[in-house]
């Protein structure tokens, strides 16, 4: 069985506003130690002063990192570790929107096309050097959020040097989240780490959907996206429960990509490749 909240110690990525937030506040309300990531330093102390007053939980950290480079989502994975005795829950909320329709293909630090980098890249490198201090826990979880809004990946364009859209770029990324999952679903079979993967709301009211401009307007609520992320995290109902995808509260069916072994297996070489997750 799960420690209770009160002795959870539980990492949130992409922390400092809406989502992921959300489900930090709630967390911290229910008695967990709750560890806060973002990329502003001064968001994420904002963010934890907010947390800490209105829950009156004290024990809430910030951790600065910026996803678009390996080398600070390795010195995260380095710090945490050093920090903390366990982690029973990871949180793999962090990522960039599809941006402006007329925006340029990025670059992450690394050379990687920005949005792959960040929304994938980062928490599939995360997640591999986080694992030793998750098996010191077990049972663990890891929930990983990614979004209904799914593209294949092209093999011979990962990177989508031709034919860039931002939108492509960002669902391609959240479908690689997805296939991700599934995989490391079946590596951790029996290892009392469960891993999954949800589609948290519809174009909730948050900075990544409200800056783009390739949506209408919101259609589901953060409050709704964070009881479908937190039921996963807390619930003993998921107990056990691995290697699913859930449509908000629902499971629910990915794109056939994410069911294609074949394809699977060369996107996880091509991760551990560009991460040197496995060195």
């Amino acid at each position: 069985m799960m420690q209770t909240i009160k002795n959870q110690v539980i990492l949130i990525t992409g922390a400092t506003d809406g989502l992921g937030k959300r489900v930090a506040r709630d967390l911290a309300a229910r008695g967990a130690t709750v560890l806060l990531h973002g990329r502003s330093r001064e968001r994420g102390e904002a963010a934890l002063q907010e947390i800490r007053n209105v829950t009156g939980n004290q024990k809430i950290i910030y951790y600065n990192a910026d996803f678009s480079s390996l080398d600070a989502v390795r010195r995260l994975s380095e710090k945490i570790q050093a920090d903390h005795a366990r982690l029973d829950v990871l949180i793999n909320n962090a990522g960039l929107g599809a941006g402006m329709r007329q925006s340029r293909r990025e670059k992450s630090a690394d050379g990687h096309e920005l949005r792959f980098a960040v929304n994938y890249l980062a928490p599939f490198l995360l997640t591999h050097r986080l694992l030793p201090l998750l098996r010191r826990s077990v049972p663990a979880r890891i929930v990983n959020v990614a979004s209904v809004g799914q593209q294949p990946i092209d093999f011979d364009n990962v990177m989508i040097d031709n034919g860039y859209d931002g939108l492509r770029a960002y669902r391609q990324s959240k479908l690689a989240l997805v296939m991700f999952t599934f995989d490391l679903a079946e590596e951790l079979r029996e290892s009392g780490i469960t891993v999954n993967s949800l589609h948290p709301g519809s174009l909730m009211p948050t900075k990544m959907v409200l800056e783009t401009d390739y949506f209408g307007s919101p259609m589901s609520t953060i409050e709704e996206g964070a009881q479908a992320v937190e039921q996963l995290v807390v619930s003993p109902d998921f107990e056990g429960v691995s290697g699913e995808y859930f449509d908000g509260k629902q499971r629910g069916r990915a794109h056939p990509q994410a069911y294609d072994k074949e394809a699977r297996q060369r996107l996880k070489m091509l991760s551990n490749q560009l991460t040197s997750a496995h060195p």
